[in-house]
């Protein structure tokens, strides 16, 4: 996992000076690896409006972050079979989320800077709850179709006393359309093979003879076939569950198990069509996400800098990388930050964005000149 701090500062006209004087800081107790968090000039428009998207930005920052996770964890859960490749479905823009961060740029194409902040944060609104809104319906009819498929699978599953035998008899195993006849099933334990074919005719009158088959196996037990006359059926049960041979209750219908053979293939068929669609969509629109994600954390900090240096001032704005156990800024025993994703997120972050997105705003009333440690005074965290 890669932690990123997105720190803003006073700065200058090229930020290089700022740059440096920020490297000076980290580098002394070697806290982190800093690269410039490049953002354009944005139209700041009036004090209150600033205010209200300080608020609407949390939020939609939050929302995006947990539309990433839902989508990771989509992206996990529909490839169940190829768990090793998740990764590579988990990009942005064509790269890992550590180098897009590391090198990230304002997309100007899609959120134009010349637009009002307002604008262009309705437009991340939008995009991120038309994919949600996608999302939902898309893996909503997938996973319908999962669990379909796997309750017809579990059906297939267990032992000879619970599962479908539809997959192991067939017609030829019955004595089908008797007024007289009838075919039973009979489950019998490995140890009383024997007894059973000893003692099968004689556990009630009108069995007939040798008409018992062994037709499956599984690891307790055999299933037999049986033919007797129907006016011994009660008889024949009581005898055998006395010696403890169980009768399996079971009707021989071609159809009903031609039904459920083809709706196991139709099933399989519809999950084959729909997987690759669906993990395109969902590489594609994770990058989207993670793309929109990032932009809006660029848009907090531009924000919450603006708010604590009105009249607005030059801004250096970096990506900084921990470096082991990241501890306290220098002289800033106050920045603490809240992680950008939770202690579960965490704990799967095999399955996850290998990404993790602190901000912080770094601020001080002085000079932009005279900006150093020992004025890095924090005045506002998110």
């Amino acid at each position: 996992m890669s932690e990123f701090w997105l720190i803003s500062a006073p700065g200058d006209k090229e930020n290089l000076q700022a740059l440096e004087r920020m490297n000076t800081v980290t580098s002394k107790s070697n806290l982190s690896y800093n690269t410039k968090f490049a953002i354009p000039d944005f139209k700041v428009g009036t004090l209150d409006s600033l205010v209200g998207l300080s608020d609407e930005l949390g939020k939609l920052d939050n929302f995006a972050e947990s539309l990433i996770k839902r989508m990771a964890q989509s992206v996990v859960e529909v490839m169940e079979d190829a768990k090793g490749k998740v990764q590579e479905n988990l990009l942005a823009n064509g790269v890992d989320l550590t180098s897009f961060v590391t090198h990230f740029e304002w997309d100007m194409a899609k959120y134009p800077a010349k637009q009002p902040l307002v604008t262009v944060v309705d437009t991340l609104t939008k995009q991120l709850t038309q994919i949600e809104t996608d999302l939902k319906s898309r893996t909503a009819t997938y996973n319908t179709l999962k669990i379909n498929l796997e309750n017809l699978e579990k059906k297939s599953m267990g032992n000879l006393f619970t599962r479908t035998l539809s997959d192991i008899v067939n017609k030829d195993d019955f004595v089908l359309d008797s007024e007289y006849l009838i075919t039973l099933l009979v489950i019998v334990p490995k140890p009383s093979y024997t007894q059973w074919q000893r003692t099968y005719e004689s556990l009630s009158d009108m069995v007939v003879p040798r008409s018992t088959k062994l037709i499956a196996e599984d690891h307790e037990g055999g299933l037999f076939t049986v033919t007797l006359f129907r006016r011994v059926i009660d008889d024949f049960k009581a005898k055998a569950k006395e010696n403890k041979f169980m009768v399996r209750e079971f009707y021989f219908d071609e159809k009903e198990m031609n039904r459920e053979r083809e709706e196991m293939t139709r099933l399989l068929s519809d999950k084959k069509q729909q997987y690759g669609p669906l993990l395109r969509w969902l590489k594609v629109n994770f990058s989207e996400a993670s793309i929109a994600w990032v932009h809006i954390k660029a848009l907090r900090v531009f924000v919450e800098s603006v708010l604590r240096s009105l009249p607005p001032a030059p801004l250096l704005i970096t990506s900084a990388r921990p470096l082991g156990q990241l501890g306290p800024f220098p002289n800033s025993r106050h920045l603490t930050v809240t992680s950008a994703h939770s202690p579960g997120f965490q704990s799967c972050l095999c399955h996850r964005p290998s990404v993790t997105l602190q901000t912080a705003v770094v601020w001080t009333r002085c000079r932009p000149s005279t900006w150093g440690p020992e004025m890095c005074v924090p005045t506002g965290v998110f």
